[in-house]
């Protein structure tokens, strides 16, 4: 553990002194045509053969032909949408589905999370495993009964090997915000609970060093809130603002090689017609690096963002409901 809190300090050195300028790679859509008319909620997975993407797309948000599609950016091009999941329960009636998140399993295996049902009050969690890339995929798994899995934001590995995966519920108009921890095989399940007066919910993970994480929510508060861990996500502290406005909508951030921590955001009170990226050394003082999209008539929203083993950073995001925009970075 030592050596874990050693490293860790030798990175934050390597963090950033002065505002870094990330330099655009590729701006673009993931596709430009697909069968269904509208999409949202994409999730970004780094894979031996490309970056895999992954989103719900359908007539409408809640309409009951809303399915799971993954795309593969490979040579620089993006594959052909393809169906990864549906909600069909029998040949007379079906679920909306929502909100997928992708992770590799130690042994290359791809799991991909996502929910089920009516509407986020109602859904459940279930997830299918690939072990071709993503190109087919399993029967559906359904999740322990109070469980969902992560709810938006990608599960993310603890310097222990467990997975743990950041999920909330909406219940009854209430938003809480929890942890789901599993062992690598998804085995295992057990849940710890974020206190707070917020209503928060789909957590985000930040890293710093040895066994202190930090949780960064949406809120209906007008705020990005807050908590710290300092046990691998056993406890928390109890939520608080990050003083960073906010519109309500999800967010998304990472932890990259050297310390220095991203976030992506709406960094308004209301709408979602920007689209930030931020950067912060320490995850309390923060700074806008690029503005990502920003039209008085826009919606961007609901962004995934991860480092590739190159050090690049890939961002993806809803883009008027009508597209996925997918961002790669240089820093």
């Amino acid at each position: 553990m030592n050596s874990l809190i050693s490293l860790f300090g030798l990175l934050s050195l390597l963090s950033f002194d002065q505002k870094p300028k990330p330099e655009i790679i590729a701006s673009e859509f993931i596709y430009e045509s697909a069968p269904f008319p509208s999409c949202h909620a994409s999730t970004l997975l780094e894979t031996p053969d490309g970056i895999l993407a992954a989103w719900f797309g359908g007539t409408y948000e809640r309409h009951p032909d809303v399915n799971i599609y993954t795309s593969l950016h490979k040579n620089g091009t993006w594959s052909k949408p393809a169906e990864a999941a549906d909600g069909i329960e029998n040949k007379d009636f079906r679920n909306p589905t929502w909100n997928p998140v992708l992770h590799r399993k130690p042994d290359g295996e791809i799991v991909l999370f996502y929910k089920e049902g009516p509407n986020p009050r109602e859904w459940w969690g279930l997830f299918k495993t690939s072990t071709d890339g993503g190109k087919s995929w399993s029967k559906a798994i359904q999740t322990p009964p109070g469980y969902l899995g992560p709810v938006k934001n990608k599960t993310v590995v603890l310097s222990d090997g467990s997975l743990l995966h950041p999920s909330s519920f909406e219940t009854n108009g209430v938003w809480t915000t929890h942890m789901e921890f599993t062992d690598p095989d998804l085995k295992n399940w057990k849940k710890v609970e974020v206190p707070g007066p917020f209503q928060a919910i789909q957590p985000t993970i930040l890293f710093h060093g040895g066994e202190k994480l930090q949780v960064l929510t949406r809120t209906q508060e007008g705020v990005i809130a807050t908590a710290w861990s300092e046990d691998n996500g056993k406890t928390w502290t109890e939520l608080s603002s990050s003083g960073l406005v906010h519109n309500g909508s999800g967010i998304d951030g990472v932890t990259l090689k050297n310390g220095y921590h991203l976030l992506v955001c709406n960094p308004i009170p209301k709408g979602r017609n920007k689209l930030s990226l931020l950067g912060s050394n320490d995850g309390k003082t923060w700074e806008e690096l690029l503005v990502l999209e920003d039209e008085p008539r826009g919606e961007f929203s609901y962004p995934a963002i991860i480092q590739a083993e190159d050090g690049t950073v890939h961002i993806s995001y809803t883009f008027q409901r009508e597209k996925i925009k997918y961002v790669h970075l240089r820093f």
